[in-house]
């Protein structure tokens, strides 16, 4: 085989590979926007500081369209169940808005409270909350992550 054969079935074999592949992306592989970890600790970070400045030890969680943790900051004396409580309001930002792409938690309890048979929305899901506190991150209008506060009174 001469060197220029080789070369080109080298050529046909690295063109077959690319072609396979982006029918493989096309067809299977899917691209999903994502906070960087510098932007989500930086959005803990700030968000922890503003609430402090208001006299709130708060927790802040941000969480991925998955549901996994990607930061957390817990502030000064915040409580130690706002932890956990921050989670469930990332969580319930993130996968009870994306179907009707809202905004928060909040606007999830206004619009089922406004359902019968129940004014209180309750839910057998596990890591769901409808407190206030939990908010979609949004990037081109779509949600890329959940935002979840919790420590201050009131939401």
């Amino acid at each position: 085989m001469s060197c220029v054969s080789s070369l080109l079935n080298t050529i046909a074999l690295s063109a077959t590979v690319a072609i396979t592949a982006s029918a493989a992306q096309a067809q299977g592989v899917i691209t999903q926007q994502r906070l960087s970890a510098q932007l989500a600790n930086q959005v803990v970070g700030d968000t922890v500081a503003i609430c402090a400045e208001r006299k709130y030890n708060v927790v802040a969680a941000i969480v991925d369209l998955e549901g996994v943790r990607q930061a957390v900051l817990r502030g000064n004396g915040a409580p130690i169940h706002s932890m956990d409580n921050a989670y469930y309001k990332a969580y319930a930002s993130v996968s009870l808005t994306l179907g009707r792409n809202e905004n928060s938690t909040h606007e999830v309890a206004e619009r089922i409270a406004k359902n019968p048979p129940s004014n209180v929305p309750n839910t057998q899901l596990p890591n769901i909350t409808y407190a206030r506190g939990g908010i979609a991150i949004k990037a081109g209008g779509k949600i890329i992550a959940g935002l979840g506060v919790s420590g201050a009174p009131g939401g």
